[in-house]
């Protein structure tokens, strides 16, 4: 997979919606009498902010003045109530329109209306409407003052921010915890090709590895370091943002595998504790990390989806397949991801996060995001091959002595009818012959595992030891056969 960065920003929308002018009311029969108690309650508002102004939707009755001017809507007409103040630009007594009543400053108490006669009832509502219209124009002050001041005296449910627990703690094991304990454990790495002579540095990508152990040794796949193997440069910056240069120890094509140490490291690394991928079971929870698109120390969460996933992936640039037989998990990883430890739900790496399925071209190279179809290498099968490079800087691969048809899918792994180069398919005197196998031979079962193709019989070969002796099941002219192969080695990728 390569490792590209990219990434887009999406703007807000500063647009809000406003509220409508409220129509002319209509004139409608007067109302019944209210109690001068009531017309001076204010009506109750639940705490928060408050919503837009509404339009009325109950008509009130209009009384129109003695001498109406000729134009205006039917609602300018409507006569103050008695004993309401003059308004201050007003020419005359009664000056039209009438002015706002008086609205309670922020928090003072509500002032009582004077008891008006049942015939100025219709002016005593259009007043109660002017005050509604003027609160909804305050807006959330007026809103906060209702509930303070409402039926019983009652207070406000609103909760500050200085109601709010002082102190917050996450239990371990939560994703935050863990996350929080394994950040500092994980790297960032920059991978630069080496230029020709006289020429700048060539281009590289950005991945992912994590802390193996105290020495500065940093585990990762090898298509991350691939291009800076040969005369490029590396770098590992932690989360704390400190970056150090590395080197390379050794990389396993096949396995997708690969180590580099830090040049100088730093004294007090903490190597992140590795699990057991063997009793790793689907359904568990899985934490992934690692820097997506080059966004470093990402986190995201998933589950296993399912163990022993055949994959090959390739690194886009030497046309060789590594194989694995994959964790599978649905925890977000797009390319940077690789090389990034898949954790388990109590913080120890159960897989090397090393392969995603495209919806475009497949396994391998593609750009496009996570399909929540993601593959790790087992832990168990890492920590062997690191301990390889470490200390022999090449990787040890088990084989059987047979050159398998890669292509063909669902019969099993046949035995090609001859190697590369016109070599035998069989390797004289190797696991397979010793074994009875032969050219044309499907393969169909290895050990517990039911074999489909090459690329499948190759990661289950992988996941074992030089010196196991593993059950085999093939085919042969229609006939089940079973057997019983110890596996030989091969050391190096050429």
């Amino acid at each position: 997979m390569s490792t590209e960065n990219e990434g887009t920003a999406v703007p807000a929308d500063p647009t809000a919606p406003s509220a409508p002018p409220t129509p002319p009311t209509p004139p409608v029969p007067p109302a019944p009498a209210v109690d001068a108690s009531e017309q001076a309650a204010v009506p109750q508002s639940a705490p928060g902010p408050s919503p837009r102004p509404e339009p009325a939707t109950a008509p009130l009755p209009v009384t129109p003045p003695a001498e109406a001017p000729p134009h205006g809507p039917a609602a300018a007409y409507t006569q103050a109530p008695a004993g309401a103040p003059a308004h201050a630009s007003s020419g005359a007594a009664g000056g039209w329109p009438p002015p706002p009543p008086n609205v309670p400053a922020w928090g003072a108490a509500a002032p009582a209306s004077p008891a008006a006669p049942r015939k100025r009832t219709g002016g005593l509502v259009a007043a109660v409407l002017a005050a509604a219209l003027v609160a909804g124009g305050v807006g959330g002050g007026i809103g906060y003052w209702a509930a303070e001041r409402g039926d019983g005296g009652s207070s406000s449910t609103t909760v500050s921010a200085g109601d709010s627990p002082a102190s917050f703690k996450r239990d371990p094991g939560t994703v935050a915890a863990v996350a929080n304990k394994a950040l500092p454990s994980v790297v960032t790495i920059q991978a630069k090709s080496g230029g020709a002579q006289g020429e700048e540095e060539g281009e590289g990508g950005t991945g992912t590895g994590f802390v193996y152990d105290k020495e500065g040794h940093i585990l990762t796949n090898n298509h991350v370091v691939a291009s800076a193997a040969e005369g490029g440069t590396l770098s590992a910056t932690f989360s704390n943002g400190k970056t150090y240069d590395a080197e390379v120890v050794g990389r396993a094509e096949g396995y997708d595998v690969a180590v580099v140490k830090l040049k100088e490291a730093p004294e007090g690394l903490t190597p992140l504790p590795l699990g057991n991928s063997d009793s790793v079971a689907v359904g568990d929870s899985t934490i992934a990390i690692g820097a997506p698109f080059g966004l470093s120390n990402t986190v995201t969460t998933g589950i296993i989806s399912a163990k022993n996933r055949p994959v090959a992936s390739g690194d886009g640039s030497s046309g060789k397949n590594s194989y694995m037989s994959a964790l599978q998990t649905d925890a977000s990883i797009n390319p940077g991801n690789s090389g990034g430890p898949l954790l388990d739900a109590s913080g120890a790496v159960i897989g090397i996060n090393s392969a995603i399925q495209s919806t475009g071209s497949g396994f391998g190279q593609s750009q496009a995001g996570s399909i929540g179809l993601g593959f790790a290498i087992p832990v168990n099968q890492a920590k062997n091959v690191a301990e390889q490079l470490i200390k022999t800087g090449k990787p040890v691969y088990p084989v059987i002595g047979a050159t398998v048809n890669m292509t063909d899918k669902g019969e099993g792994a046949t035995i090609a009818e001859q190697g590369a180069g016109g070599t035998p398919s069989v390797t004289p005197n190797g696991p397979a012959a010793k074994a009875g196998l032969k050219a044309g031979d499907v393969i169909t079962g290895f050990g517990d595992r039911q074999i489909d193709s090459g690329p499948t019989l190759i990661s289950e070969i992988w996941t074992h030891k030089p010196g196991d002796a593993i059950k085999l099941t093939y085919e042969r002219d229609g006939k089940t056969t079973t057997t019983t192969v110890t596996l030989g080695e091969r050391t190096g990728d050429n």
